[in-house]
């Protein structure tokens, strides 16, 4: 296929009546090797015990797989385009490039794909309120979406920074009819959003489900997640075999904070054959430098340790105590990270990364301006490390980015942060000028 024919590919999608995967991990307790599991309080294990069975009850019926992959189709638009970026390519040398266009979802993300799944399962356990915790507010949005087709109550928490910086999102969600609840204790990011949500599942725990964003949590949150996203991978596949002539990347890159738009891409590649598996690589938010202090790289700079119900790593301080994460994009602003990217980085499945805030906003910038594309802050730290891959790669080599979302969002937040001289600064030292 010629350049200029493989730059949009959108054939190859799941039937709907294409079964969910079924992963050798995680195990009967919930484990990633030594990872995940239940660290809950007591009054909840009866919950996660029934969602468990519900859930593997769903999985295995076709009507619910059914409705699911419709809904994918019918309502979130899929499958996303896998984009080749042709003028990303010639701008930086090297391998050649495709996006896994994740922005063109309805709602913007790739949230969208976990929720509706996880809609339908309240919808079969009979809740009628669901909650949600949300950083960018992507999430919360796909929630307060999912929550509207299917006529359930919604409430969405998240923290007072991410309500600032988040303005546009935070409007979305209460048009859409949810109730967001800013949450003003600790950092007032996404890890308190989380704190709250959990506070708000053990008081209502019989009458309301809820709908977690990303692969973190007690078991069965982190499978079930990776199940609903991991079509993102599924349809890489499909969609690269029609582009190249074969279904595996060398390299597959994506931004990690919980992990969900990660695993969603990558677990259809991890659990291959070493030989012809593709390199996975993760990149997680640097901050201001990982000496700094203000970072949210937990895999690059972590220990193992307990957050939010499930054994992962996460940033602690000499005393075990959870360390406060910074970054410049609210979806990564958190502490731990899955207990699969957990496995993936001990086993050697996946290698992790990290690129600074600074970094993210010149590859922000570098794609607007290449291919017209105005990428999340989130999916802009993959982007930024591919700008360092890709010139050492050859052209026979094929990496594809997860663009996990569009930065309609961050638009404000980079105006804030760069102002106009300085974007024009960045753009001069790109040779992305008027003169170009």
């Amino acid at each position: 296929m010629s350049s200029d024919a493989a730059r949009l590919t959108t054939a190859a999608e799941p039937s709907p009546a294409h079964p969910l995967p079924d992963y050798p991990l995680p195990d009967a307790r919930g484990r990633f090797g030594p990872y995940g599991g239940r660290y809950v309080p007591e009054t909840l294990i009866p919950a996660l015990q029934d969602l468990t069975s519900a859930y593997r009850a769903a999985r295995a019926d076709p009507e619910f797989v059914a409705r699911f992959r419709s809904a994918l189709r019918d309502y979130v638009g899929r499958p996303s385009l896998l984009y080749r970026a042709s003028n990303l390519e010639r701008h930086l040398g090297g391998a050649r490039i495709y996006l896994k266009r994740e922005d063109l979802n309805h709602t913007g993300a790739h949230k969208i794909t976990n929720t509706l799944g996880q809609a339908l399962l309240a919808q079969r356990m009979g809740r009628r309120r669901v909650i949600a915790e949300t950083g960018a507010g992507q999430h919360g949005v796909a929630a307060a979406t999912a929550a509207a087709l299917f006529g359930l109550e919604c409430v969405v928490y998240m923290g007072e920074e991410d309500v600032r910086r988040q303005e546009l999102n935070v409007y979305r969600m209460r048009l859409l009819g949810a109730e967001v609840v800013p949450v003003t204790s600790g950092t007032r990011t996404l890890k308190d959003a989380t704190n709250e949500a959990i506070r708000d599942w053990v008081t209502n725990v019989r009458s309301t489900f809820y709908i977690l964003g990303s692969v973190v949590g007690p078991h069965p949150y982190p499978m079930m997640v990776r199940d609903f996203q991991s079509v993102i991978g599924e349809e890489t596949r499909a969609q690269l075999a029609v582009a190249e002539g074969r279904d595996v990347p060398d390299v597959v890159v994506a931004c990690v904070g919980g992990g969900s738009n990660a695993i969603g891409i990558f677990a259809p590649f991890a659990y291959l054959d070493p030989a012809t598996r593709p390199r996975l690589i993760g990149v997680e938010a640097a901050g201001h430098g990982l000496q700094s202090g203000m970072h949210a790289a937990s895999i690059s700079t972590g220990k193992r340790g307990v957050l939010h119900g499930s054994l992962m790593y996460l940033l602690s301080d000499a005393g075990g105590q959870v360390s406060p994460p910074h970054s410049i994009s609210a979806g990564l602003d958190y502490p731990g990270v899955g207990p699969e990217h957990s496995y993936y980085a001990d086993s050697g499945i996946a290698e992790y990364v990290a690129a600074t805030d600074a970094e993210a906003l010149d590859a922000f910038e570098l794609l607007s301006r290449t291919e017209g594309i105005v990428p999340a802050l989130e999916s802009s730290h993959a982007l930024a490390h591919v700008t360092k891959l890709a010139p050492t790669l050859g052209r026979d080599q094929v990496i594809v980015v997860n663009l996990s979302g569009r930065g309609d969002k961050d638009v404000a937040e980079v105006i804030r942060l760069r102002g106009e001289a300085g974007a024009s600064a960045s753009a001069v030292a790109h040779g992305l000028g008027s003169g170009r």
